[in-house]
């Protein structure tokens, strides 16, 4: 299991100063996304030279791109909203192979409008798997035709916010194309101890050979979230339980500051040697 980080720890105003600082952590992992190149992270556009200024960048550092953000609203209640998503969904997996990475991170959105991670209490109903599902199969054939892997996440707040949705998805969607993201903080708000141990037991039980990359945050106990190893999570077990699926995935650090970085590392280095 090796330990990487979202670019967007580190703001830069370039792309090779925002790889610099990543390897300068002693990383050779890191989640793209791309804000870090001066865009939006779903652009209307993504020139070539631009795709294979990251990738030749990013392989001078022998740095991996692990993966590149492409999170949109995935059952946001305008439709148009969603078909504008799933076009700078395909704009992003036509540009993957130049920049050097295979795998697109989603969020299987919300019903809010105005955030894609804040919950509502329509996204449990019947309509809103419903337009996931076909949100989903339209994204899966775009990721069919560039060979790409999608890479979901069980989320607090959005539709898919359980393992067992997690892996109702999968089944519904049938395609060797369809991963998923686990965090075991986006798996609960607020939680007993005995509670949460027991949610991310069952969600790698569940979703464990689907995985490919796993995520390192916390949550304060008043539920909101705090870098790895300053919360309420148990490292020891979740990175117990994640060797005990037999894959081995990338372990990605996200939700901190460039500051608390060196700290975290250690952290999840000290447990990673004794779990």
């Amino acid at each position: 299991m090796t330990v990487g980080i979202f670019a967007k720890t580190f703001d830069r105003e370039t792309v090779e100063a925002t790889f610099d600082a990543v390897r300068a952590q002693g990383l050779r992992l890191t989640h793209f996304n791309m804000s870090c190149a001066g865009r939006p992270s779903m652009p209307e556009t993504i020139p070539d030279s631009v795709a294979e200024h990251i990738g030749t960048t990013a392989a001078a550092r022998s740095l991996d791109l692990v993966a590149v953000s492409g999170t949109f609203n995935m059952i946001h209640p305008d439709v148009s909203v969603r078909t504008r998503g799933l076009r700078r969904l395909e704009v992003l997996a036509a540009a993957c192979d130049a920049m050097g990475t295979d795998v697109i991170t989603l969020c299987t959105g919300t019903r809010d409008p105005n955030d894609k991670w804040r919950r509502h209490p329509d996204n449990d109903t019947s309509a809103a798997w419903h337009d996931l599902c076909e949100s989903m199969e339209r994204a899966l054939a775009i990721a069919e035709t560039y060979d790409v892997t999608l890479a979901f996440e069980p989320e607090h707040a959005n539709v898919v916010n359980t393992a067992q949705k997690g892996l109702r998805l999968l089944k519904t969607m049938r395609s060797a194309h369809l991963k998923v993201v686990f965090d075991p903080a986006n798996l609960f708000k607020t939680a007993a101890p005995d509670e949460r141990r027991r949610l991310v037991k069952e969600g790698l039980s569940l979703l464990g050979e689907h995985v490919v990359m796993a995520h390192a945050k916390d949550r304060r106990p008043d539920g909101s979230f705090c870098p790895a190893g300053l919360g309420v999570l148990d490292y020891e077990h979740y990175l117990r339980e994640l060797r005990a699926t037999g894959v081995d995935v990338p372990l990605v650090l996200h939700g901190l500051d460039e500051a608390d970085v060196p700290d975290c590392l250690s952290f999840l280095r000290q447990h990673l040697e004794t779990s």
